[in-house]
């Protein structure tokens, strides 16, 4: 079982049905997926540059990635419908807390002049986004092989209602945010 499965599991659970009162176990929030968005704007030209940012999203990712397609086509991004645009990956059970758990404890304190991540960034209905402007901040990637610096978006979807019950499952699991309460 992933470490941070296991903390959810015996302390993390317990710590929210009594802070927010649950008498079901079912009620407490938990993280549902986290899904890794890597957008690759240049691969509509080139195809072959595409392949690089798969590969380096897989090694991040430990899955597979799967490629976005235009929808519509733009003239004046010299975009078609159907062409590649980006690649993404959903994470789900032990491969989602494995990522987290390297993103906080590893990746995040490899970021220069990293404060933390904003409280801003929730949605409404629980959900936090968070970009990253540099991917080699992962131990994963090789930086001498790496031909362009990429950024990708993380989401993590979590069963929470409200921003208010997200926010203390995610800073349970250790997510650094900028002016902690």
């Amino acid at each position: 079982m992933a470490r941070l499965k296991e903390h959810y599991e015996k302390v993390l659970k317990p710590s929210l049905m009594k802070e927010f009162g649950y008498k079901n176990p079912f009620q407490v929030p938990r993280l549902e997926k986290i899904v890794i968005n890597m957008g690759m704007g240049e691969a509509a030209q080139d195809n072959r540059k595409s392949q690089g940012a798969l590969e380096e999203l897989a090694l991040i990712a430990g899955q597979k990635p799967i490629l976005t397609k235009a929808k519509k086509s733009i003239a004046g991004f010299k975009l078609r419908e159907g062409v590649s645009i980006g690649a993404k990956v959903t994470l789900r059970r032990d491969r989602m807390y494995e990522f987290l758990d390297r993103l906080v404890n590893v990746a995040m304190p490899r970021i220069r002049d990293f404060r933390g991540v904003s409280l801003k960034s929730f949605d409404g209905r629980g959900n936090y986004s968070l970009g990253i402007k540099e991917h080699i901040i992962f131990p994963e990637i090789n930086y001498d092989k790496v031909d362009k610096m990429r950024g990708m978006d993380i989401t993590f979807v979590t069963t929470a209602k409200t921003d208010a019950e997200a926010l203390p499952l995610l800073k349970g699991f250790d997510l650094p945010f900028v002016g902690q309460k």
